[in-house]
């Protein structure tokens, strides 16, 4: 039997303790996932064929009456309103909608001469998008908007809002199911047609796509002024958000660690320029979370934060707030998309654990 000295058995002991401490991350140092499965607070009523992406409406006056936006996808499909609890608000549920895909809020654009919330989700087989008031979801588009009118490639998916600061002008920026290698997203300021119905008007046409799969999920950065878009199987795209910029990519946040498709993002705020992008891991059932403000020295480079796994299943869509809503969410709220015809309502606090 081989003999060591009491120096040498110390030293194994060391190395063997070091690894064991180094045993949760990755070769590169990076956060691997969390085991835990993270449960919902809420799961809601279910729809009638397919959810697909949630958008959160603050009611800003009372929290608690706030509510859940969500698409049902299929040709008869519809917009769905929850409430709090995840129950269904039949009176508020908009339906006959072809294929309905992304759903996005914005606050306060002018109609009529006064100021009005809305929802804008893309109808698919329909090729428009329709835009309703909230928290009465009464059509306010005369019918709906045609997008990328006059070119091959119509079939909107993705959708997200940007409301400049300056002069809060509100544009929708749209995704669609294929598209060209560059000018893959069209943007449309949004404003009163005269009649107090919404008309929309291309203001630009940009975005890189691989060609690889498709882009559907779309998120802004108001306050930063950015967009953040999924090129689906290569990573999250980053652009300016202002119309007026030039169409330069900011930075991608590769799809490497992701199973296959990075989907779903969102954007929690814990300031005014720091916070999380949390990007669907869909084939894993979990969410990668980076940081908002990118790093010191270079703000377009965000590093992983954590990886963390949720009971959603296939998670498409989410969308998440930092405004504290009812005792259950005190710090906000993650509304997650999930196979089973459902959404799911996570406390961030469970979703962020330590992290700060």
């Amino acid at each position: 039997m081989q003999s060591f000295s009491v120096s040498t058995i110390l030293f194994i002991l060391a190395l063997t303790a070091c690894n064991r401490q180094n045993s949760g991350k990755t070769a590169d140092s990076k956060p691997a996932a969390d085991s835990t499965v993270v449960q919902p607070v809420v799961i809601t009523d279910s729809v009638v064929h397919d959810t697909d992406d949630p958008a959160i409406w603050l009611n800003q006056a009372n929290p608690s009456g706030s509510l859940i936006i969500g698409t049902d996808k299929d040709q008869d499909g519809a917009l769905y309103v929850y409430d709090m609890k995840g129950k269904v608000l039949n009176d508020k549920v908009v339906r006959n909608l072809k294929r309905p895909n992304n759903v996005d809020i914005a606050y306060g654009l002018t109609l009529g001469g006064k100021t009005v919330d809305i929802a804008v989700v893309t109808e698919r087989e329909a090729n428009r998008i329709r835009i309703f008031s909230l928290p009465d979801m009464k059509a306010v588009d005369n019918g709906g908007i045609e997008v990328f009118k006059g070119d091959s490639m119509q079939a909107p998916m993705g959708i997200s809002l940007y409301t400049r600061p300056s002069d809060k002008a509100i544009f929708a920026i749209v995704g669609r199911k294929t598209g060209p290698a560059d000018g893959y997203l069209w943007q449309y300021r949004l404003q009163d047609d005269g009649t107090g119905n919404v008309k929309g008007t291309v203001v630009r046409k940009f975005g890189k796509y691989s060609g690889k799969k498709e882009i559907e999920s779309i998120a802004v950065d108001n306050e930063l002024g950015f967009v953040y878009y999924s090129d689906e199987q290569v990573g999250v795209r980053k652009y300016h958000a202002d119309p007026d910029s030039a169409d330069k990519q900011l930075a991608l946040i590769p799809n490497k660690g992701f199973t296959e498709d990075n989907e779903g993002i969102s954007i929690y705020k814990t300031g005014p320029k720091t916070g999380f992008i949390l990007i669907s891991d869909q084939g894993a059932d979990q969410f990668h979370i980076f940081r908002r403000e990118g790093e010191a020295n270079n703000p377009n480079m965000h590093p992983l934060v954590k990886i963390v796994k949720v009971a959603a299943h296939q998670s498409d869509g989410s969308e998440v707030t930092s405004t504290p809503i009812l005792p259950q969410f005190p710090k906000g709220l993650f509304v997650v998309m999930s196979e089973g015809k459902v959404f799911h309502y996570y406390r961030w606090e469970d979703i962020i654990g330590n992290h700060k």
